[in-house]
């Protein structure tokens, strides 16, 4: 695909927000017939627009209580530290995302999602702070969701 036109975007904007939506429900909300919906939903898929389909899980009802954003100090900021902190980190579910942040006094950023504090504190014991070049760990856990969303912006792209 070389660009987007405003029927791509009213397909992408509409599986942000219901990606179980029957193609012929999505055909009809952006105004085309089916088949050319279809095509259009594989040809976004293909040029990787369309990452994948998930299920949005309820965290509470789940236990999952508590989040934590961390940030984290490293010793040295060399590739090899850096790669070792990375993949250790992408083996534990409770890790939901990890930037490699500027701007801070800190080297990373973390968003954690625990069931409560006790299991937040096996987690840093355990498992974080064990972790080779790491020295600093500053935590803030989230009082209040105010909003929380999976979909991206899109107007930037309007036509």
């Amino acid at each position: 695909m070389e660009k987007l036109d405003r029927y791509d975007l009213r397909i992408l904007q509409a599986l942000q927000h219901n990606a179980q939506i029957s193609n012929q429900e999505l055909a009809e909300h952006i105004g085309l017939s089916a088949s050319p919906c279809s095509r259009r939903v594989k040809a976004l898929e293909d040029a990787g627009y369309i990452l994948k389909h998930v299920a949005l899980l309820d965290r509470k009802k789940l236990g999952l209580t508590l989040t934590a954003y961390v940030l984290i100090g490293m010793d040295n900021h060399t590739p090899e530290r850096f790669d070792n902190f990375q993949q250790q980190i992408c083996q534990w579910s409770e890790v939901l995302e990890c930037s490699l942040i500027t701007g801070m006094d800190a080297d990373y950023q973390l968003k954690v999602i625990v069931p409560d504090m006790e299991h937040y504190q096996k987690f840093l014991l355990e498992k974080l702070t064990r972790i080779d070049g790491v020295t600093s760990v500053r935590s803030s856990f989230v009082l209040n969701h105010v909003q929380l969303s999976t979909a991206l912006p899109l107007s930037h792209l309007d036509l």
